[in-house]
């Protein structure tokens, strides 16, 4: 894994992608995760719906103010036109780089037929691939594509739709190692993976429950995927790409950060976070940020629960510095619990279907 990763003209800092999340990952998101070692970020998935681009929360997805190179946006649909319009859109805004979504999951999603339903219409799909990929080719944006190992166990189709979006010119492919049947659940398997990496000449992305340095080690060499995309383990812990690079590079874990440090990134964060949503929005849309980053520090979930009442961001960020001071004051480092010390519903955090 030396040489450098290229998706079309972009050569890339490393082989660490963070995941596109809805309702996660946005600028201010993405933006921190690339600080802390990510080489890669997508946006989240921008709807093909023209009614809807003028909405506030697209122009908010849309937005790459300050965002360094390339920039990746993620689209959604079920029709070719309006997929290949929305590539011309996004690209006309800024998109260095076009996502097409056959990746996700939720049902509001799926029952539009969008995101990993349309591995079930694999004629459908292709007509997609095609027409964002002749929008996109005349600006010179490559195009590339997000999706799972099939629509359930017994529909594994991620093989043959990898094969035809490469004849169809997508620059890389990711796959997230689960069927759309499985949501969340269960386990990410990775044969599927390392087969569609053997049968294409164009990189190719594992995803899927990588969770720890160690894991995407194991990842790395059980498929020989180019890259690793890591989503939900980034969230309160963004940190963990250069977790992840350290223990690639000697084999060795990294310490956890100091808790000084992580103070001031989280709260770096949420001033970016406040700017982009603005003081009410942001409040609201932050405590989730602020939840993940407590999980699996001692007292961290009581101090959730008291964060979650507080009405204003200058209130939420006193209470932030103040309980990381005197977190400080204990331990020179993040003193993460152990797994099985956590709380039902610290320990089984889960997306909800916005964040799928």
């Amino acid at each position: 894994m030396s040489s450098p990763l290229r998706i079309g003209p972009y050569a890339l800092p490393n082989r660490l992608f963070v995941a596109p999340m809805a309702g996660v990952t946005d600028r201010p998101f993405r933006q921190l995760c690339r600080r802390m070692g990510a080489g890669y970020a997508v946006s989240e998935m921008v709807t093909s719906r023209k009614d809807l681009w003028n909405s506030l929360k697209t122009s908010r997805r849309a937005n790459h103010e300050g965002e360094a190179a390339p920039i990746a946006v993620q689209i959604a649909g079920t029709d070719a036109a309006m997929m290949a319009e929305a590539a011309a859109y996004n690209i006309d805004r800024g998109a260095q780089i076009i996502d097409i979504n056959m990746g996700c999951p939720a049902k509001k999603v799926c029952n539009k037929w969008a995101g990993s339903a349309l591995m079930q219409n694999e004629p459908l799909a292709l007509e997609i691939i095609e027409a964002v990929v002749r929008a996109a080719q005349p600006h010179g944006v490559p195009v590339t594509l997000k999706m799972r190992t099939g629509w359930c166990e017994t529909e594994k189709n991620a093989l043959l739709l990898a094969r035809a979006a490469e004849a169809a010119g997508v620059a890389m492919v990711t796959v997230h190692g689960r069927t759309r049947e499985q949501g969340y659940k269960g386990f990410a398997e990775y044969d599927t993976v390392a087969a569609v990496k053997a049968a294409l000449a164009i990189p190719v992305v594992a995803n899927g429950d990588i969770d720890s340095p160690a894991k995407a080690a194991q990842v790395l060499a059980h498929t020989g995927a180019d890259a690793i995309m890591v989503g939900r383990a980034a969230q309160g812990r963004p940190w963990i790409f250069a977790e992840i690079a350290h223990y690639l590079a000697t084999g060795a874990e990294l310490a956890a950060p100091r808790v000084q440090d992580a103070q001031a990134w989280l709260l770096e964060h949420l001033h970016d976070h406040y700017s982009l949503y603005g003081e009410l929005t942001g409040m609201r849309t932050a405590r989730k940020h602020i939840g993940w980053a407590l999980r699996g520090l001692p007292g961290g979930e009581a101090f959730r629960q008291h964060m979650n009442t507080l009405q204003s961001c200058e209130a939420q960020i006193a209470a932030m510095r103040d309980w990381f001071g005197a977190l400080a004051e204990q331990h020179e480092r993040l003193p993460y619990l152990p797994a099985h010390a956590l709380t039902a519903d610290a320990a089984n955090d889960e997306y909800s279907e916005e964040q799928a």
